[in-house]
């Protein structure tokens, strides 16, 4: 069990254990308390791969830092209830009784299941039922029982893939209900005053020079890159998992940091082993959701995510004398096929570095958010979610924002040149409800799904 922190009448989502694995993929610190009852604070690192100090700083995790992260999954981590603890092909979670739970923990100040906050051990969503004769809607999707991952994230004891979190799945709620509609994404990039110096760095530069030392000096001429969120609050652990993707695409692109699959080379050795220079050095990567139209049924009570993947798609950017991105032109073919080959590698890098396998998640929580919102779905059901809506009734997890990364992640020195790389995380789950399927055939579908009864959540 996981205690909720008071704030008032405000409850945090995630504490102790649930908070530290809730950031394990890529935080720097965090801090948990009990209620106002008068438990102790528990202050720790919770990392899992890449870590964010309190200036808003990413830098990769220390051994020590997962060490850390392991010895407090032993101290809180408690045996799941029995139905929880053999894998489901479809476990159904109520959204009405998963609200009044947290309500619940509200009003009584007493601890947060950790299956609450890991929400069953979801790790996608298949269907969204809405029932109007019960007034609620239910999300079904595969679940299993979750271990600690090595790079310190909860993933699946069977399949290896990352677990859906209650807190993003608010923070993705909320996103969708915002009066303006806007696309989830997360940029890490150059100032336009580090690209004016870097213009004329390269400019002044006379004569041989020691490549090695000329791209140390190109690094600490361009300076840190800067992190822009979009969409989503920046403090959000659904933020935060945005920024570390984006982090590690670019530490494996450029070599910092070798893939832990095999199959996917950096694009320098690409490169390397190419024999082609491409005359623009800087390319643009970034991971977008790859879904198939959502099925539905005639009436809009069912709806079924079809194919639900995630592609890495490759332009080149072009600045001006300013420093400002001014437009993005064709990759070079060289940028899509590390594109490509980062694409057909996702799946298989989604379980050895879970961070990649929670961006997908976070698409899924995205399309679910954008889907009630656009179909007026809690219209539909009449059902209101007080505390999963409710900014001022529960809080989620508040985090430093990441601000800023280091050149030395986004350069490499390639073929007697120097490049760095831009890009990160697109998600327009508007984009993806508005394509949509009638799929007749889901009636049947859905008269073989669990619902829960008495609980929220069935299997």
């Amino acid at each position: 069990m996981i205690r909720v922190r008071g704030i008032g009448r405000r409850v945090g989502l995630l504490t102790a254990l649930a908070a530290l694995l809730a950031v394990g993929t890529w935080l720097g610190q965090a801090q948990a308390q009990t209620n106002n009852t008068g438990g102790a604070v528990l202050a720790t690192r919770a990392v899992g791969g890449v870590i964010i100090d309190q200036s808003g700083v990413i830098r990769s995790a220390s051994r020590q830092d997962l060490q850390e992260l392991a010895k407090t999954w032993q101290q809180f981590h408690r045996d799941l209830p029995e139905e929880l603890r053999r894998p489901s092909a479809s476990l159904a979670i109520s959204l009405k009784s998963l609200d009044a739970e947290l309500a619940r923990s509200m009003r009584e100040g007493t601890p947060l299941p950790e299956e609450v906050c890991f929400l069953g051990g979801l790790t996608r969503i298949d269907y969204v039922l809405v029932y109007p004769d019960k007034q609620d809607i239910i999300i079904v999707g595969p679940a299993e029982p979750w271990r600690l991952h090595e790079k310190g994230y909860p993933v699946g004891t069977q399949t290896g893939k990352p677990i859906m979190l209650l807190d993003d799945l608010v923070v993705a709620l909320r996103a969708a209900f915002q009066p303006q509609r806007t696309v989830i994404s997360c940029s890490i990039d150059p100032t336009a005053e580090g690209i004016q110096r870097l213009n004329a760095f390269v400019r002044a530069r006379r004569g041989n020079v020691d490549p090695v030392a000329f791209a140390r000096a190109l690094e600490e001429t361009i300076g840190p890159q800067v992190v822009t969120l979009t969409g989503v609050p920046e403090s959000t652990h659904f933020a935060r998992v945005l920024v570390a993707a984006d982090f590690r695409m670019k530490q494996i692109s450029m070599g910092a940091e070798p893939a832990p699959v095999p199959g996917l080379p950096s694009f320098v050795s690409l490169v390397a082993s190419s024999g082609f220079r491409p005359n623009n050095m800087m390319p643009r990567w970034w991971l977008a959701p790859d879904y198939e139209p959502l099925a539905r049924d005639e009436a809009g009570l069912t709806w079924k995510f079809q194919k639900a993947a995630v592609k890495t798609m490759a332009e080149a950017d072009l600045y001006n004398s300013q420093g400002e991105r001014v437009k993005t032109e064709e990759a070079a073919p060289i940028y899509r096929k590390w594109a490509e080959l980062m694409t057909t590698r996702y799946e298989e890098l989604s379980k050895a570095d879970p961070v990649f396998g929670q961006v997908r998640n976070c698409m899924d929580l995205a399309t679910l958010g954008a889907l009630i919102a656009q179909e007026r779905l809690l219209e539909k059901a009449q059902l209101s979610l007080p505390a999963l809506l409710g900014e001022d009734v529960v809080a989620t997890a508040k985090l430093t924002p990441a601000r800023h990364v280091s050149p030395t992640a986004v350069f490499a020195r390639i073929r007697g040149g120097t490049m760095f790389v831009t890009g990160g995380v697109q998600i327009n789950a508007w984009e993806i409800v508005s394509k949509q399927v009638n799929r007749p055939e889901l009636a049947a579908a859905r008269a073989s799904l669990p619902v829960p009864s008495g609980s929220w959540f069935a299997n």
